[in-house]
């Protein structure tokens, strides 16, 4: 592999096989935005849907570039980056459930930020995107953040749980793991992200004019999957000089990827059959199928 994809397969450390997967998926999904976003004459919004470690970022970056081949110019917008800061969510914590300090679960993010954001990149002159800084578990201070010159042809919003739909109220009803069993009891914290999910995530959701979805072969592949995501994150870091305290142990992961369980399991089943594109997932990250 040569050129931009080989450098980017190094630096990511993505497999020798990657660049198969370029044409299989990435190629074939540059193609079909490139169509609409010509056929809508205006800044289309991509979302992209994905478990955790599924690859979204990955995607996004290939697709970005491909499309950049293709003349249009393509933003990035993760929903990780809109997460509230340490701060606000210690105060949600505080007032409506412990839970709620740790970042993941809708109710977590900015959501008035992200509609904001897409906004300015439809409209020309810079746009500073936000930056979570995930070690520190806060957001990076705005000088930090990166700058994109307007207008976009494509914004590529990505996320775990973009595009979701809310459960019903008899869904919640019953833990779906320990961490539900033991430290939301009575529901508090569950009913607290879905009526976040249900309320003003829809109005941010609504704006994606294309979702694709990635689709993992379940939830016990997210685990894993994130397993290598954080080795990836040590090797970095020991390489960097960096504190490796930052890190999560497996205790502490599986922990965290438990706040994820309920509504991952709730996509993996309702959002298929309705997803503009839909990418079946193996084990490995590997394609099986490609509906566009």
């Amino acid at each position: 592999m040569t050129g931009w994809l080989g450098a980017f397969r190094r630096a990511e450390a993505l497999p020798e096989g990657f660049e198969r997967q370029v044409e299989m998926l990435h190629r074939p999904l540059a193609d079909r935005i490139a169509e609409a976003a010509r056929a809508a004459g205006r800044c289309l919004v991509v979302g992209v849907c994905g478990t955790q470690a599924s690859g979204k970022s990955t995607l996004c970056a290939v697709v970005a570039h491909l499309l950049a081949e293709a003349g249009l110019k393509a933003a990035v917008l993760s929903i990780d980056d809109l997460y509230l800061t340490h701060e606000e969510r210690a105060a949600l914590a505080g007032g409506v459930h412990p839970l709620l300090a740790t970042r993941g679960v809708p109710g977590t993010h900015d959501v008035e930020l992200g509609l904001s954001l897409l906004d300015a990149l439809a409209c020309p002159g810079e746009v500073r995107l936000p930056r979570f800084d995930k070690a520190r578990d806060t957001r990076r201070p705005p000088e930090e953040w990166e700058r994109f010159e307007g207008p976009a042809d494509v914004v590529l919003f990505e996320g775990w749980c973009v595009g979701a739909r809310p459960q019903g109220e008899a869904d919640l009803a019953a833990p779906v793991n320990a961490l539900e069993r033991d430290e939301d009891p009575d529901g508090t914290w569950r009913r607290y992200a879905n009526a976040a999910l249900a309320g003003p995530y829809q109005a941010l959701f609504g704006r994606i004019d294309l979702l694709v979805m990635l689709q993992a072969p379940g939830f016990e592949a997210v685990l894993a999957w994130r397993r290598e995501q954080e080795a990836k994150l040590r090797a970095r870091l020991s390489a960097g000089g960096g504190d490796l305290s930052r890190t999560m142990d497996e205790a502490a992961l599986a922990r965290f990827v438990a706040h994820y369980e309920r509504l991952t399991r709730h996509i993996l089943d309702e959002m298929p059959a309705r997803a503009d594109v839909l990418a079946r997932l193996g084990p490995a990250r590997e394609l099986l199928s490609l509906r566009l």
